[in-house]
């Protein structure tokens, strides 16, 4: 089968979207959700894959600056929107696509590319490892106490709507983002992203509320939300809050957000999807018994360009280790890596040392934020040591003191 790959263009959106919809089981219905992404996706980053007279694969790319160990914003490539019709599987579409991206993000100077997985098992054999995880779970509100740090009364909460907080809570976030690994530093008109709240995706629940915390006037965090309400079994209210995000830039107002979310009236379950994994909420709650959490992956990353990618972000104990990796899908990749670092900068250069470590980039990628230690990925036999003590050192300097995250998919 012959493969046509061409650039996105204007005209071919509405086939784009509807090819895109149908091999994830069914279009976007909702008319400013799908205006939304189609202002937010670069048409030149975005390759449409033709054949048998019509549109088989597509895969977007967003340029994003993801927060790195040490606060660095790195510039990005999120790759997003990857589909093939399920006419055309296994006829090497996927591979076509991944192959001129990863060619074009190389050559654009875009050292890691990330992505989000509908299925985990498909990006692993073209590099991407996955990065982070993310909690999610339910709290029981009628058994579950929030403890609050000395302070927390002096935050106060304002409630308004979601486009009249929404300055806010992005100034809050930008303040935030740089701190926490993962994160998605938030590109203009990103936004509406925390807007969009389609009627007919809310199940049950109400219009999406936002909370501000302010203490002595300025907000110092907030939270976004739904209820659904519910009736009462044997008296007590059965209804629930749905939390769509968090943010806080101290401790007692992040407290003082998850007290205020878990006392809402006439409901009885505070649930999430997506907050860190090692998210303080956890130290907390009253009874962690009561409260359903549960972890998944997040980020998938993939290194673009190995030495610049181990060289833009800092190690969080001195390191100095030749890593011997193994990369079929991107070969200038391959070969023995000395890597030197600390928690001021690193250099890594090609050598023809002995390797210390020896280990495919799906496993570098899998340990490039921190949150994956290089310790259990030996442990899954992926990881060769190869120099006694190397991998105790290279695991010590790899990981991050908060575990990465992604906040939102993409």
């Amino acid at each position: 089968m012959t493969i046509d790959l061409r650039v996105l263009a204007a005209a071919d959106w509405d086939e784009f979207a509807m090819r895109l919809g149908r091999a994830f089981g069914g279009a976007i219905e909702d008319p400013a959700e799908m205006a939304m992404w189609r202002d937010l996706l670069p048409f030149d980053r975005t390759l449409t894959a033709w054949a048998d007279g019509g549109i088989v694969g597509t895969a977007g790319a967003f340029d994003f600056r993801m927060a790195l160990p040490g606060g660095a914003l790195l510039d990005t490539a999120g790759v997003t929107m990857v589909s093939v019709q399920p006419t055309h599987r296994r006829r090497g579409v996927l591979t076509a696509m991944m192959r001129r991206q990863l060619d074009d993000f190389r050559e654009r100077g875009q050292c890691v590319a990330v992505l989000t997985a509908s299925e985990p098992q498909i990006y692993g054999r073209f590099g991407y490892g996955a990065a982070t995880r993310q909690m999610h779970g339910s709290i029981d509100t009628t058994r579950v106490s929030v403890a609050v740090p000395p302070g927390a009364e002096a935050v106060r909460m304002r409630l308004v709507t979601p486009a009249e907080g929404v300055d806010a809570c992005e100034a809050v976030y930008a303040r935030v983002a740089p701190g926490r690994p993962g994160m998605l530093a938030r590109q203009p008109q990103w936004e509406r992203l925390g807007l969009m709240d389609p009627p007919g995706e809310r199940g049950g629940y109400s219009p999406r509320l936002c909370v501000l915390a302010e203490v002595g006037g300025e907000v110092r965090g907030y939270a976004r939300y739904s209820v659904r309400p519910g009736g009462t079994a044997n008296g007590v209210p059965d209804g629930s809050v749905k939390l769509k995000d968090v943010e806080a830039l101290d401790a007692v107002t992040y407290a003082a957000l998850w007290r205020y979310l878990t006392d809402i009236d006439l409901v009885s379950r505070l649930v999430f999807h997506n907050r860190p994994a090692d998210d303080p909420v956890q130290q907390i709650v009253s009874d962690i018994r009561r409260c359903d959490f549960g972890w998944r992956d997040g980020l998938h990353l993939r290194l673009v360009d190995l030495p610049t990618a181990l060289e833009a972000r800092v190690y969080a104990a001195p390191v100095d280790v030749v890593l011997d990796v193994e990369d079929a899908f991107c070969p200038w990749n391959s070969g023995r890596w000395r890597l030197s670092g600390d928690a001021k900068g690193a250099t890594c250069e090609r050598t023809a040392d002995p390797a210390d470590l020896a280990l495919g980039v799906r496993e570098l990628g899998t340990a490039y934020l921190g949150g994956h230690g290089l310790r259990a990925l030996a442990g899954a036999g992926l990881v060769t040591e190869r120099r006694p003590g190397a991998l105790a050192e290279a695991s010590a300097a790899f990981r991050s003191d908060l575990d990465p995250w992604l906040p939102h998919g993409f």
